[in-house]
């Protein structure tokens, strides 16, 4: 069963902002959170329950409700010390 998806607004602002192969790269990994939210390398961010992976230089990171079944999409970002401030 897949999961629905769900980008914020900024998390969709940030997408649009990117250029490219980089766009189609990142468009395609977040598509694919719908068929698995916990793909291989993906890596839980401590205890705030939001979920990181690596797209090239981007990170994405999301929130997953089991319950639901919904992926949120909370930020797309290039890698900084403050991607995973929310």
């Amino acid at each position: 069963m897949s999961y629905q998806l769900r980008l914020r607004r900024i998390a969709q602002r940030q997408l649009d902002a990117i250029a490219g192969r980089d766009y189609q790269a990142v468009d395609r990994a977040i598509s694919a959170l719908a068929r698995e939210p916990r793909p291989p390398r993906v890596k839980k961010l401590a205890s705030s329950g939001l979920w990181r992976i690596r797209v090239r230089q981007y990170r994405v990171v999301y929130h997953i409700d089991d319950k639901e079944r919904l992926v949120t999409v909370v930020r797309v970002a290039r890698r900084t010390k403050d991607t995973y401030k929310r």
